[in-house]
């Protein structure tokens, strides 16, 4: 039986069309309707020219990965705490980007809680009254602080869910970052909202230990090297309801993110809501709200 490491090097070696000699065909659940990404972004190495031309590109790797449909937030260049026209700009580039992907592509508005007022018009201007579905929320000011209550309450009313960056770098984290703890203390006063840790805090096992009391939040997976354990410990822990697949594209390749579910020691089941069941589940009142199709 191959370990671990060595299931999720071949697997990301098959998913970039090659089959490393002696290696064992991954574990794929032989049912799973297409993959939906639940993370990703508007900048990378591999992306040039307008958003609609980034999105095209990232389609276009999506279909050699079966992944059907992506969820992208942010625009670029990236700002620590972006000014309300920063927010702005940054969104009409997503709106670009989701108008010209075919219906592949779902929006989540990027929001600063720093700045309540321009947050809110922005959350209404494209969830209210746009075509994003959920909310993104990165590093201007730690999560678990009262500034992020008014918007969340406005997620809420929209039935759109909050996607929170956590995580806790060994080198110490910016001024604003939060950890899954703080994500934890936010979730805990907003029991009817929906959350997303994503990174499970970069340190997984501490992050999965502090979610696991806040059922609604899930852990998403993306943006670390396919380490051993990671998604089983998830699973485990807090049930595969809980648990969200994303690649962090175009920072990080679609096959190395996918080779940590495919390579994990978990059942096809659980590999299916993973993947993609979550997510549909997570988006349906919104999408239903809409008029747009799951």
């Amino acid at each position: 039986m191959l370990s671990h490491t060595a299931r999720a090097t071949a697997i990301g070696a098959v998913a970039c069309g090659l089959k490393p000699v002696g290696a064992a065909e991954p574990s794929r659940p032989r049912t799973l309707e297409g993959v939906w990404d639940m993370h990703g972004h508007l900048s990378g190495t591999c992306l040039s020219g307008t958003p609609r031309e980034r999105i095209a590109t990232l389609l276009e790797y999506a279909d050699r990965m079966g992944i059907e449909r992506l969820v992208v937030f942010m625009g670029y260049p990236w700002a620590y705490d972006p000014t309300p026209d920063e927010l702005r700009r940054q969104n009409d580039q997503v709106l670009e980007a989701i108008e010209h992907s075919h219906g592949r592509a779902h929006g989540f508005v990027y929001l600063n809680p720093n700045q309540t007022d321009a947050s809110l018009a922005e959350l209404d201007r494209c969830v209210a009254h746009g075509p994003m579905v959920g909310v993104k929320l990165w590093v201007a000011l730690r999560c678990h602080e009262k500034q992020l209550d008014p918007i969340v309450e406005r997620a809420v009313e929209l039935k759109a869910p909050v996607l929170q960056h956590t995580f806790r770098k060994l080198t110490g984290n910016l001024p604003g970052e939060s950890t899954a703890c703080d994500l934890a203390k936010l979730a805990a006063r907003h029991p009817q909202a929906s959350f997303i840790a994503a990174h499970t805090d970069g340190q997984w096992e501490r992050g999965i230990r502090a979610l696991r009391a806040v059922k609604n939040v899930a852990a998403e997976i993306c943006g670390s090297d396919p380490t051993a354990g990671f998604v089983e410990m998830a699973v485990r822990e807090l049930g595969p309801e809980r648990v969200l697949y994303g690649s962090d594209f175009a920072g990080r390749s679609f096959a190395s993110q996918l080779a940590k579910v495919y390579g994990a020691e978990i059942s096809d089941q659980a590999k299916r809501l993973i993947l993609s069941g979550n997510i549909r589940r997570m988006l349906q009142p919104i999408l239903a709200a809409k008029g747009m199709k799951p």
